[in-house]
């Protein structure tokens, strides 16, 4: 398998082993979890649910552009929150980021998130 690693300062650099995403040969880009980190600050934003959910599809839409694709070309998110609770909310967030055909989603609540983040998001795209 042949892959192409996507880094962009437009997006928090890895907190770990990891790549902010990778593009393999069948022209697929896979992401790492985005959580709410300013990427100018290096440092978890303050706010609302809403605040840090729109920083968190920020961070991810970068990673795509930088590998040359954009939200609309998402086929599959997965929306991992501390609290599901926070579900509705979020979910009025995605509906501004993303639109019809929309990818398929996965969402649910983790016991935990790195760095204590309330929200992370990742996807698949095409490119």
């Amino acid at each position: 398998m042949s892959k192409r690693v996507v880094k962009t300062d437009s997006a928090p650099e890895a907190i770990g082993p990891y790549s902010q995403g990778v593009v393999s040969t069948g022209n697929l880009l896979f992401t790492s979890g985005q959580i709410p980190i300013d990427p100018a600050t290096g440092k978890l934003i303050e706010g609302t649910i809403e605040d840090k959910a729109h920083r968190a599809f920020k961070n991810l839409s970068a990673i795509a552009q930088a590998a040359g694709t954009t939200l609309d070309r998402a086929v599959k998110t997965t929306v991992f929150l501390a609290d599901i609770n926070n579900f509705k909310a979020v979910n009025s967030v995605y509906a501004q980021y993303f639109k019809e055909p929309f990818p398929a989603r996965s969402a649910f609540q983790a016991a935990a998130l790195p760095l204590g983040a309330d929200i992370e998001v990742e996807a698949i795209f095409e490119i």
